[in-house]
């Protein structure tokens, strides 16, 4: 019912940036919680930042300095501007939304990206 696109991942040297979308579709009544996880080779998935409809963030303390993330609220997009990118920022990058959805019952939902590979060499 809610679908999520990312876009913006690539390949890249160490320290550079890059800037990732997500946008948002479907039957969506409102969004609380957007944010961004990864997984890397091995590893769980991980949050690396949220933000809330009011603009509250959050981040991952490896990330924190120098990752921004922002949403824009008409568009149901969040973005992710990553800076000074280190080759242990490589990863798969995923969308995540909660919010409800249209309907009598304005049901909860929670959608996933399909995710965005970020490589970052050394």
């Amino acid at each position: 019912q809610v679908q999520l696109v990312e876009s913006g991942g690539g390949l890249l040297q160490a320290g550079g940036s890059l800037r990732l979308s997500c946008a948002a579709s479907g039957s969506i009544f409102s969004i609380n919680a957007m944010g961004w996880y990864r997984q890397a080779p091995g590893k769980q998935r991980e949050l690396v930042a949220d933000i809330t409809s009011r603009g509250s963030t959050n981040y991952a303390d490896s990330v924190k300095d120098r990752f921004t993330i922002s949403r824009d609220n008409a568009k149901n997009t969040v973005y992710l501007q990553m800076d000074s990118l280190k080759p242990e920022d490589t990863a798969v990058y995923y969308c995540n939304a909660e919010g409800l959805v249209i309907g009598m019952l304005k049901l909860p939902f929670r959608s996933w990206g399909q995710g965005t590979q970020v490589t970052v060499s050394s």
